[in-house]
C-alpha cells in the first residue's frame, strides 16, 4: 500500500509541477517574440523541437503557428505532456490518495485541472496569453505551498518534494536551450540590447531575473548559463534542484549522505557531484545545447531509477 500511495503522490507532483513549467516555455517563448523584427517574430518551432514529438505534431497541426503550438502544448488531449493532460493525470493521482493529502491539496489540484480544462480556457488563453500562463504558474506556486504547510513532512512529503526537484531541474535547463533555438536575426545581433532581452526573458522565465541581477551587473550568456545550471544556492538551478533532490531521497530512505546503497542514491549522487564541481568552462567546451541534452538524459535515468527502486505501479 505504501508504494503504491508513493507513486501517486509523485506522479500527482511532477505532472502539477510539469504543467507549470510548460507554461513557463511557453511564456517565454511570447516574451522573446515580442523583440523580434518583421517575420521572425513568429518562431514557434523550437517549442516542438524540446518536445521531441516533430513527427506527431507535423502530422497532427502541420505548420508551428502559434495558435497550433498553443493547441499542442496546452490543449492536446493525445499528447501525454500537454498542460492539460498533465492535470488530467495529476488530479487522478490525487483522487487515488485522497485519505493522504489534505483536502486543501485536493481543492487546489481540481481547481487547476477544472481552470485548464473549462470551456472558457481556450479564449481565455488566445486573448490574454500572459495572463492564462501566469494563473497556471501561481496555481502550481499555490499548490508547493499548500504541500509545505498542510502535509506532515514525512515519506509521502519526501516523495513529492523529490517529484518537483526533479521537474525543476529538467524544465530549468530546457528553458536555457529555448534561447539556443530561437534564432537572432544575424550574426550581428549577438551582444545587442536585443540579444540581451531576449536572455532577460529566460532570466525572468525562469524567476531568476532579479536575483541574477543582485550577482550580476551585465547580462552575459556565460554567467546565466552558469547561474542556470550549476548555481549552488538559487533555488532553480539545475545543481541547486539536484542536490535537494538528493536530499529528499536519502530522507525517504534513511540512508547517509555519504553512504548510497540504492541505484536512484547512486544515480543522483554521481549527478549531484558533477553538477556541484562542474565549471561553466567544461560546459561550453562541451556546447550548451550537447551538454543540456546530456543532462536531461541524466535527470530522466534518475526518474527511471527511483520508479525501479520505489515503484510497482506506473501512474
Amino acid at each position: 500500500m505504501l508504494s503504491r500511495v508513493a507513486e501517486s503522490v509523485f506522479w500527482m507532483s511532477r505532472y502539477i509541477h510539469r504543467a507549470e513549467h510548460t507554461a513557463r516555455l511557453v511564456d517565454i517563448n511570447l516574451q522573446l517574440l515580442l523583440d523580434l523584427p518583421g517575420a521572425l517574430a513568429d518562431q514557434w518551432e523550437p517549442l516542438v523541437t524540446i518536445t521531441a514529438e516533430q513527427d506527431y505534431f507535423a502530422s497532427r497541426y502541420g505548420d508551428a503557428t502559434q495558435r497550433n503550438v498553443l493547441e499542442f502544448l496546452v490543449f492536446d488531449n493525445q499528447y501525454p505532456s500537454s498542460i492539460a493532460n498533465s492535470l488530467r493525470a495529476a488530479r487522478e493521482n490525487a483522487r487515488t490518495v485522497r485519505d493522504f493529502i489534505s483536502a486543501e491539496i485536493w481543492e487546489q489540484v481540481n481547481e487547476f485541472y477544472h481552470f485548464v480544462v473549462s470551456e472558457r480556457a481556450p479564449v481565455h488563453a488566445k486573448e490574454d496569453p500572459h495572463g492564462f500562463f501566469a494563473r497556471v504558474r501561481n496555481h502550481g506556486h499555490l499548490f508547493s505551498g499548500l504541500v509545505d504547510g498542510t502535509l506532515e513532512h514525512g515519506q509521502g512529503y519526501h516523495f513529492i518534494k523529490l517529484a518537483e526537484y526533479l521537474e525543476r531541474a529538467d524544465q530549468t535547463s530546457r528553458v536555457l536551450d529555448v534561447k539556443y533555438f530561437l534564432l537572432l536575426p544575424g550574426a550581428e545581433y549577438v551582444g545587442t540590447t536585443l540579444d540581451d532581452v531576449q536572455w532577460a526573458a529566460v532570466l525572468k522565465s525562469a524567476s531568476a531575473l532579479e536575483s541574477y541581477r543582485k550577482r550580476h551587473h551585465r547580462i552575459r550568456p556565460r554567467d546565466i548559463a552558469e547561474y542556470l545550471l550549476l548555481d549552488p544556492d538559487f533555488p532553480r538551478s539545475a545543481a541547486k534542484c539536484v542536490a535537494d533532490a538528493r536530499g529528499a531521497l536519502h530522507a525517504i530512505t534513511g540512508n547517509p549522505l555519504d553512504r548510497p546503497r540504492t541505484e536512484p542514491e547512486m544515480v543522483l549522487g554521481r549527478l549531484a557531484a558533477d553538477l556541484k564541481f562542474g565549471t561553466i568552462d567544461e560546459v561550453f567546451e562541451v556546447g550548451l545545447h550537447e551538454y543540456i541534452d546530456r543532462l536531461q538524459a541524466r535527470l530522466n535515468e534518475s526518474g527511471a531509477a527511483v520508479s525501479r527502486a520505489f515503484f510497482q505501479f506506473r501512474a
